[in-house]
């Protein structure tokens, strides 16, 4: 059992300093599962089988791209790539895709409907 003192700790190396939970178990002495553990009892770390997701270099830039994609639904990665770039986005571009792809941002087309026929045979005949 570890001491309220060692929690916090734990809390404000993962939460305020952004420190991997096996660097803190590293750094004060403690098996990973301890960490975890205190992590998830303080609420710092979602319970087990749901995945955590971390921090992206696109995360300041997600609410200008969503911004873009409603004004222009149909703008190409490249150019957005270039917008988000000039406002000193660090990734390449590769990254920028895949994190768009990722997170969904690309609004849908919405599909279009048609009709098959069906029709028994020799009873239409269709000519192009």
């Amino acid at each position: 059992m570890i001491s309220q003192e060692m929690v916090a700790e734990i809390c404000r190396l993962f939460e305020v300093e952004g420190w991997r939970r096996h660097t803190i178990a590293r750094q004060l002495g403690l098996h990973h599962s301890t960490v975890d553990r205190a992590l998830r009892r303080a609420g710092a770390l979602p319970e087990r089988g749901i995945a955590t997701r971390w921090r992206s270099t696109l995360d300041p830039y997600v609410a200008f791209v969503r911004a873009q994609f409603e004004r222009y639904p149909r703008l190409p990665a490249s150019t957005l790539y270039g917008m988000v770039r000039e406002r000193g986005y660090p990734g390449s571009e590769v990254t920028f895709r895949h994190r768009i792809a990722l997170l969904g941002l690309r609004p849908r087309v919405a599909p279009e409907a048609f009709l098959t026929l069906r029709t028994l045979p020799g009873e239409q005949a269709q000519v192009d």
